[in-house]
């Protein structure tokens, strides 16, 4: 018989339940019998247009207290509401989300992430016509944007029998390494197309090329709400809908952004100084009256505005809709600052090329970091920070480590990873619109913004790296700096505790003859472990440079008789140009592979269709001169023939032989014509 109601539906759900022994209010409830916690997260997530209440799930779970990952199920009758979708993905609209069970389940979810009360949700949705046709999805959510969730192959829900059904579920519903890194691309592609309409949109209105990025940190911090370091929200963050266009004191649109700016980094308990030096930089937000007044929108927001509004207001909303609204989605590794920085830069008539700033891509920091096995306990540092991309990799793998040893959302872990976003990453940077995005990213990842300092590496107080104690340093110091930047890694490694790793990233000119002075220095105390060569377009469009990532030991003089690791990454599966990056040959599993290849050489368990090993690692002896520090100057080429290599040669030379005597008869035989 059809089901002619949606509480049949629930039936059915409830009778599932049954089966498998869950009971309600022991283990699973309904609407909003939920805990007060949840309610919090629910707050205004009801699918009505004012949303002034807390969603109701049709029924919630939250009994699996190991992972603390709630469980919320959204039911519908009939088959075909199962899930609204487009070839993007599901559908948030509000109508889908009302009308659909799967679409209105991920909606809780991201809601619940958003509140900041849950890393992750399991979403289900349950449809069906009668009890022969029902169909049940599920979601693993992990983010509030509208890409954060991945569908799963789970049809049924005997996932949810016991704590250990449930444990086996979620070990096959998180990210892989490799989606991880799929959605680290992907999130990057989408967040430069983003900042390419963006660089359009406020060239439009003519806002010049240094400020640009200036505009897009300050306008994200202007949307967050303002709370105390107690955890009491003092105020909400800035929405479009509060930008007026007034042409009123204190009241124009820019100054009520960075009024907001001024009051949120005050709340944080962020030191006078420092807010000093950030809000000199964001007050190009307001200098400019002529930006407060109204005028036409640009076609790039148009949508999101009713009648025409400031430039200010305009380009508010792009990011608030575009940027602000989808953070939570994204790769975790990526650099949302160092992002925009990188694409606004194209258009600054070669400043970035002029100061040395060339921004290493996500997927480099994310690898370079997990080579130097960076973990919760980490001390990590950074003497050229630029937008702190490194420091935000380092902090991702700290957080992960401590969320699988003390169990996410535990308060141990929560206690590590406050404690560790304060206290264990240091970031120096000289130029003043870096140190305010540096400060600005990390604030927007949960502030690990304390310890990021104004001025060079070179003159900071030695009791700041007695201090710190650091273990691990990551670099990518400027070009334009003297031996190609390579004295910033001498430097660091002296303020380094013995047996410290460090990684750089630098034009490779450094180690074969270029910086033979700092080489020297740095071998007499310090230990080269391995050199990469990477490809000579990772920074196009930026710089078309030839890198190599040195490997270093800190504290321990180099051994000459002790090997170094030399690996050929020139082939890293990518190919990019002007108008972005392409994937070619299987590049997510290739940075994978070279942290393998990094610690087992030619014995790495990896693909042998993409390796050639035996080519793109060599294990070699280096001199003392501080010149031979990269992989093609112990690269041996094998120049004894094959019997292949004579095969063809012969061939070659039988092929010009026969040509030679056709071509001498074609001439003979026209002579006698």
């Amino acid at each position: 018989m059809d089901w002619k109601l949606e509480s049949d539906v629930n039936d059915w759900v409830k009778e599932q339940f049954y089966k498998l022994g869950l009971k309600k209010r022991r283990d699973y409830n309904e609407e909003s019998a939920m805990s007060d916690y949840m309610k919090e997260a629910l707050k205004g997530a009801a699918k009505t247009k004012t949303k002034t209440n807390f969603g109701k799930p049709d029924f919630h779970i939250e009994k699996y207290r190991k992972r603390k990952v709630p469980v919320v199920i959204e039911d519908k009758l009939k088959l075909s509401k199962l899930v609204a979708e487009t070839k993007d993905g599901v559908k948030f609209d509000e109508n889908s989300i009302r009308a659909n069970a799967v679409n209105g389940a991920i909606y809780y979810a991201r809601r619940m992430i958003d509140s900041g009360s849950y890393q992750e949700v399991i979403a289900i949705g349950v449809a069906g016509d009668n009890e022969e046709n029902v169909k049940v999805s599920v979601y693993y959510v992990f983010g509030s944007a509208f890409n954060a969730y991945k569908i799963t192959d789970v049809k049924t829900l005997d996932f949810l029998e016991n704590e250990q059904t449930f444990e086996e579920f979620y070990k096959e519903a998180t990210l892989t390494d490799e989606e991880k890194h799929q959605i680290l691309i992907d999130s990057q592609a989408k967040l430069q197309s983003y900042a390419k309409k963006l660089n359009r949109l406020m060239h439009n209105h003519n806002i010049t090329a240094p400020q640009r990025v200036l505009y897009v940190s300050g306008m994200l911090l202007a949307m967050q709400d303002i709370i105390d370091e107690n955890g009491e929200q003092l105020d909400d963050g800035l929405v479009p809908d509060d930008l007026k266009g007034r042409q009123i004191t204190n009241k124009r649109d820019g100054e009520k952004i960075v009024n907001h700016i001024s009051n949120f980094l005050k709340a944080r308990g962020i030191e006078e100084e420092k807010r000093k030096l950030m809000l000199a930089s964001f007050s190009e937000i307001s200098k400019d009256s002529q930006r407060d007044e109204i005028t036409e929108n640009d076609k790039e927001v148009a949508k999101f505005l009713n009648g025409n509004s400031s430039v200010n207001k305009q380009i508010f909303t792009f990011i608030y809709e575009y940027i602000f609204k989808q953070i939570d989605g994204l790769g975790g590794h990526i650099d949302i600052m160092g992002e925009m920085y990188s694409e606004f830069l194209k258009y600054a008539l070669g400043d970035g090329k002029e100061i040395g700033i060339v921004l290493t891509p996500p997927y480099v920091t994310k690898m370079m970091a997990q080579i130097l096995g960076i973990h919760k306990d980490s001390r990590v540092m950074d003497l050229a920070t630029g937008s702190a991309g490194f420091l935000i990799s380092a902090m991702e793998l700290m957080i992960d480590d401590a969320n699988n040893e003390f169990g996410r959302n535990t308060t141990k872990a929560k206690n590590k990873i406050a404690y560790l976003k304060k206290n264990n990453l240091l970031g120096i940077e000289l130029n003043a619109e870096m140190y305010t995005l540096a400060t600005t990213n990390m604030i927007l990842r949960g502030d690990g913004s304390s310890r990021i300092e104004k001025g060079s590496a070179f003159n900071r107080p030695e009791s700041l790296f007695t201090n710190f104690k650091a273990n691990r340093i990551l670099l990518n110091p400027p070009f334009s700096y003297e031996e190609n930047g390579l004295p910033f890694i001498a430097y660091g490694l002296d303020k380094m505790k013995k047996g410290g790793l460090g990684a750089i990233i630098i034009q490779d000119s450094a180690g074969s003859g270029k910086a033979t002075t700092t080489a020297k220095s740095i071998l007499l105390k310090h230990t080269l472990l391995a050199s990469i060569k990477m490809p000579v377009d990772l920074f196009v469009p930026m710089a078309g440079v030839q890198t190599s990532i040195y490997i270093f030991e800190a504290h321990k003089p180099h051994d000459y008789e002790q090997t170094v690791k030399f690996i050929d990454f020139r082939n890293d599966g990518y190919k990019r140009a002007k108008r972005g990056i392409s994937e070619i040959d299987s590049p997510i599993e290739r940075y994978q592979d070279i942290i393998k290849i990094y610690k087992a050489g030619t014995k790495a368990k990896v693909n042998n269709e993409l390796w050639e090993l035996d080519k793109i690692y060599i294990e070699d002896f280096i001199t003392r001169n501080g010149n031979d520090w990269n992989f093609e100057q112990h690269q041996v080429i094998d120049t004894k023939p094959t019997l292949d290599d004579f095969k063809k040669t012969v061939a070659d030379y039988l092929s010009w032989e026969v040509n030679q005597l056709l071509q001498s008869r074609g001439e003979d035989l026209s002579k006698k014509a």
